[in-house]
């Protein structure tokens, strides 16, 4: 082999990816071309200076950052299905539903007719009884019962929690001094909470929570 074929193979030869017949053409080579030889020995002080630099530590909040992408995901996945079988079942039932609304509709009409007719008139002192149709997320569990936050002011902060329950992100309202020291504990406690998901009409949505962090518990 020649010196541009020697080469080519430094790197696989370094990392033990050849054969046995090319490390030794690779030798034999080397022993004879100085400049085949300088060269490699180049790269092998760049792998050893790359191999001291050890392995660079993952940034704070990476967990929490891939548990989003990752409910993310499956929330977009699991949206695009139920899509899907709603249309299917809408087709099924237009042929259906479109001839009997005309029916309906007129037996509603006067059905109405008649109550308005027959009816003694309004009941006096009823009152209607109003109903929650919307309610915001709630703390179902959580690994703590307390974050540490030195002195009397509380830690505040607003939480994005998606419909199955998860936390999506959040950010600080107000707290103390040493807030940025308490992100990394933060972050651990939060990937593992779980809360039961705000609701719209009794349907599972995502929401937004408050959740105060003081020395001795938590309020949400």
């Amino acid at each position: 082999m020649n010196c541009t074929e020697i080469r080519f193979l430094f790197s696989p030869y370094l990392d033990g990816a050849i054969s046995g017949r090319e490390m030794h053409a690779i030798e034999q080579h080397l022993a004879g071309c100085p400049p085949c030889r300088a060269e490699y020995a180049a790269l092998t002080r760049t792998q050893a200076l790359i191999a001291g630099l050890g392995r660079k530590p993952a940034p704070p909040g990476l967990a929490l950052k891939l548990r989003v992408a990752l409910s993310q995901q499956a929330s977009r996945s699991l949206r695009h299905r139920w899509d899907a079988l709603w249309v299917r079942v809408e087709n099924a039932l237009n042929a259906v539903l479109v001839p009997a609304t005309a029916g309906i509709l007129t037996s509603v009409f006067a059905f109405g007719l008649l109550i308005g007719v027959f009816a003694p008139g309004p009941l006096q002192g009823a009152q209607d009884v109003p109903t929650s149709l919307s309610t915001p997320p709630q703390l179902a569990a959580a690994p703590f019962d307390s974050l540490g936050v030195a002195g009397a002011e509380s830690l505040v902060v607003e939480i994005a929690v998606d419909a199955q329950g998860r936390v999506q992100d959040y950010r600080i309202l107000s707290g103390p001094k040493d807030a940025p020291n308490l992100l990394p504990r933060l972050n651990q406690m939060l990937i593992f909470t779980v809360f039961q998901p705000a609701t719209n009409f009794g349907r599972p949505i995502p929401g937004r929570t408050v959740l105060s962090f003081s020395k001795v518990n938590v309020r949400g």
